[in-house]
């Protein structure tokens, strides 16, 4: 039986969730109110700030944890509901292992996927950027394509730069099976001098990315989303047929 007093109890307690709701809201996206997103057969996954791997980096780092993307792609593989990924990256890079990690996976998933650089995708979010079957850059974004640098300390050997060159070779061919860059062209951009301070590598920009070979178009949230849509559906087609 509901006694006026539970009701009362009640009524104070869904108040007092709301408030702290309102508050949460406020304190972590600076509104009061937090739009629901309509089921969608598509799932974003954002790649942002910097690349975390093996070594937990510092907390003032805004950090994208491989070991949390991973089990969300295995996920969504598994997934009847998902029938495609968006890829949203705006990252200064990171590990380089890790980031060839997620690359990797990406790339071999069986659901069509579509990458948009906003901002930067730099150093090994270039590999992230191509992993994809379609990719778009914004005419603003900027990558930056560079060797690999190593910190820490460094044992003056020729094995040593075996190991750079081995590793080096494995991102740049990742990147040259999974877009129209040549190696030439790759490794030319790569070792330029002049560009960049206190380092070798270039910069390319928006169109610059997309004239190279490196990104299939210049675009936008809308084209990225298009594009995709129209990739599952060519996947239904061939899966029909």
């Amino acid at each position: 039986m509901i006694t006026l007093e539970n009701k009362i109890n009640s009524n104070q307690s869904e108040g007092k969730q709301d408030k702290e709701t309102v508050s949460k809201n406020i304190k972590d996206y600076g509104t009061t109110s937090v739009p629901e997103a309509p089921l969608s057969n598509i799932h974003c996954l954002t790649i942002i700030g910097q690349i975390e791997g093996h070594l937990v980096l510092p907390p003032q780092n805004k950090t994208t944890k491989y070991e949390h993307l991973i089990p969300q792609l295995v996920a969504i593989e598994e997934s009847k509901d998902i029938e495609g990924i968006i890829l949203i990256l705006n990252t200064v890079g990171g590990d380089v292992e890790a980031g060839l990690a997620i690359a990797e996976l990406i790339s071999t998933m069986s659901k069509p996927s579509v990458s948009l650089v906003l901002g930067g995708g730099h150093s090994i979010g270039v590999p992230l950027s191509v992993c994809t079957d379609y990719s778009f850059i914004a005419s603003t974004a900027t990558m930056t394509i560079h060797p690999i640098r190593m910190t820490g300390v460094i044992i003056g050997v020729p094995q040593t730069y075996e190991y750079f060159n081995k590793m080096q070779e494995r991102v740049v061919n990742f990147v040259t099976r999974h877009c129209k860059i040549s190696k030439d062209k790759y490794n030319e951009l790569m070792l330029r001098t002049g560009e960049l301070a206190n380092d070798v590598g270039t910069v390319l920009v928006g169109e610059e990315a997309v004239e190279c070979g490196l990104i299939d178009e210049v675009g936008g949230l809308n084209s990225a989303v298009n594009k995709l849509r129209e990739l599952i559906q060519s996947k239904k087609k061939e899966e029909i047929e």
